[in-house]
This record gives C-alpha cells, structure tokens and sequence, in this order.
C-alpha cells in the first residue's frame, strides 16, 4: 500500500470512529484523490474550522466551484453541521474527511462519478 491508501484509511477511521458513519470506500477514495496533493502537506491537509476565511475558502472552492452549488446560507450551514459532526475540539480536522461529509450531505456523489 502507498501513502495515499494509508490516508485513506485513517480518512476511514475519521468517519467511523469520531463522526458514527460508515464511510463508502469507493467515494472516500475519489474525494481523497481530488484533494490532489494538499493531502501530504501537513497544513493543507487539514481543515481549520475556527478560522472563517478557511471555512469560506472551503464554500467558495469546494461547494460552489468543484460541486457547483448555489452560494447561499445553506452552504455555511452544512460546513458547520460537518464541523459539529467531526467534533469542534477535534483538533485535525482532516479535508478529506470534510469534503466527503459535505458530498454525502448535499448527495453530490455524481460529482465524483
């Protein structure tokens, strides 16, 4: 196994054991893959959750430009529903991990087809 399918697994472990889901393997790895190489830098490769410019850079670049969403409050709330479902104190919040919740939440699974 490479170094992208271990981060995958702890990805996997993330979503088990800190946010109670059982993760879709397939779907974890597409999203893993289209976080490109922001996974192996150690900053970029996590979420800051209690900076709002990190949050808004996750609506402006994920939600509305990669899943093509509306911009609208809904985006921001779904961001901090995923954040609470992660745990707040949790303190590496993992992109990958953030991003799939957000697919899973907004059932954007085609995006990744």
């Amino acid at each position: 196994m490479g170094k992208r399918d271990d981060l995958i697994e702890k990805y996997a472990a993330d979503l088990r054991e800190k946010c109670g889901m059982e993760p879709d393997m397939e779907l974890l790895t597409k999203v893993t893959i289209g976080c490109g190489p922001s996974i192996y830098d150690a900053d970029a490769a996590t979420v800051a959750a209690s900076q709002e410019h990190e949050l808004e850079t996750v609506k402006d670049n994920f939600l509305v430009k990669k899943l093509g969403l509306e911009d609208g409050p809904e985006l921001m709330e779904a961001i901090n529903a995923v954040v609470e479902t992660y745990g707040r104190s949790e303190r590496n919040k993992y992109r990958a991990v953030v991003y799939y919740m957000l697919v899973k939440h907004f059932g954007k699974d085609g995006a990744y087809a």
